[in-house]
C-alpha cells in the first residue's frame, strides 16, 4: 500500500513530480493530494492527473502520511507555521524541493523533531527522467528513505548524496537542463543555418543527445572515449571540436557549473541566517 502524498505547491517542479508519479501508473491519482493558493493552477492539475486538489494546506497535511513542500524559498516559512501543529503530531514524513533551505533551517523552523528529507530533482519529471539528489536527517529511518526512493524513482533516477554538496548538485542537475536546452537550441540554429528545416533540425538534435546521453549512462564508457570514437582523422567531427575548443568551450561551461554553484550558496547563506 502506498502511502498518502500531499504536494503544497502547484508549480512547474510541482507538477513535473505529479505527472512523473502517475504517468509511471505506479502511484493511484487518489492517494495524490496538492493544494495552491490559485484554484485555477489546481484545476489544471486535476484535469490533467486526476489528483485531489485543495487551496487548504492545512488539509493538504492531514490527508498526507508524505508531505512534499514544493513551493519557493521564501514562502518555505510560512507554510511550516501554516502546518506544523498537524506534521508534528501525525509525524508526517516531511520532503523539501526548495533550492538553498538546509535540513537544519527546517529543523529549526518546527518545534519539535521532524523527519526531514531534502531534495533537488529536475524538470524531466515531465518525461520520467528526473536526476533527484536526496539528503536527509537522523530521524529518518531506513522505511522512510524507501518511500521517498520509490517516489522519486517512479519519474528517473536517485542520488544519495551528503548534504553540503547540494550547492553543486543544483547547478549539475537542477539547473543544467538550461544550459543543455540552449546547446540543444544552439545546434539546431546551426542546422537551420545551413538548410535544414527547423522542426527536422529540433528532432535530429534532440534525438542525439538523447542517444549520447544515454550511451554515456549505459555504457559506463568514459565520455572521452566514447567522442574519440566518433572522432576520425581528419573528419568532420574534429573540425567540430577543434572550433570548440578554439572558442573555449570546455571552461565556459565549467565556468557556469562554478557560477552556479556558487549562486546556489548564496541564496543558502540568505534563506540559512
Amino acid at each position: 500500500m502506498h502511502p498518502k502524498v500531499g504536494i503544497i505547491g502547484a508549480g512547474n517542479m510541482s507538477k513535473a513530480i505529479v505527472a512523473g508519479m502517475i504517468t509511471s501508473n505506479k502511484f493511484d491519482p487518489n492517494l495524490i493530494k496538492v493544494s495552491n493558493r490559485s484554484f485555477h493552477k489546481l484545476e489544471k492539475v486535476r484535469e490533467s492527473y486526476r489528483v485531489r486538489i485543495s487551496t487548504d494546506n492545512r488539509k493538504v497535511a492531514e490527508f498526507a502520511d508524505v508531505i512534499i513542500l514544493a513551493v519557493k524559498p521564501k514562502h518555505i516559512t510560512g507554510i511550516i507555521e501554516e502546518i506544523q501543529d498537524i506534521i508534528e503530531e501525525k509525524n508526517t514524513l516531511v520532503i523539501s524541493i526548495a533550492a538553498g533551505i538546509t535540513i537544519s533551517y527546517l529543523c529549526n523552523h518546527f518545534n519539535s523533531p521532524v523527519k526531514i528529507i531534502r531534495t533537488m530533482p529536475n524538470t524531466p519529471a515531465i518525461v520520467q527522467e528526473a536526476m533527484t539528489a536526496i539528503s536527509y536527517n537522523h530521524n529518518v529511518n531506513e522505511d522512510d528513505l524507501n518511500i521517498v526512493q520509490e517516489i522519486f524513482h517512479s519519474f528517473g533516477r536517485t542520488e544519495i548524496i551528503p548534504e553540503e554538496l547540494m550547492d553543486v548538485v543544483t547547478a549539475v542537475s537542477g539547473s543544467s537542463p538550461a544550459i543543455v536546452y540552449m546547446f540543444i537550441e544552439a545546434l539546431a540554429d546551426g542546422a537551420v543555418l545551413k538548410g535544414l528545416p527547423r522542426d527536422v533540425a529540433y528532432r535530429m538534435v534532440s534525438q542525439s543527445i538523447l542517444g549520447a546521453a544515454k550511451l554515456v549512462r549505459d555504457s559506463e564508457i568514459h565520455p572521452g572515449q566514447l567522442k574519440d570514437n566518433v572522432t576520425s582523422s581528419g573528419g568532420t567531427a574534429i573540425e567540430a571540436l577543434y572550433t570548440l575548443e578554439k572558442k573555449g568551450f570546455r571552461g565556459i561551461v565549467m565556468e557556469s557549473i562554478e557560477k552556479c554553484t556558487e549562486k546556489s550558496d548564496t541564496i543558502s547563506k540568505r534563506y540559512n541566517k
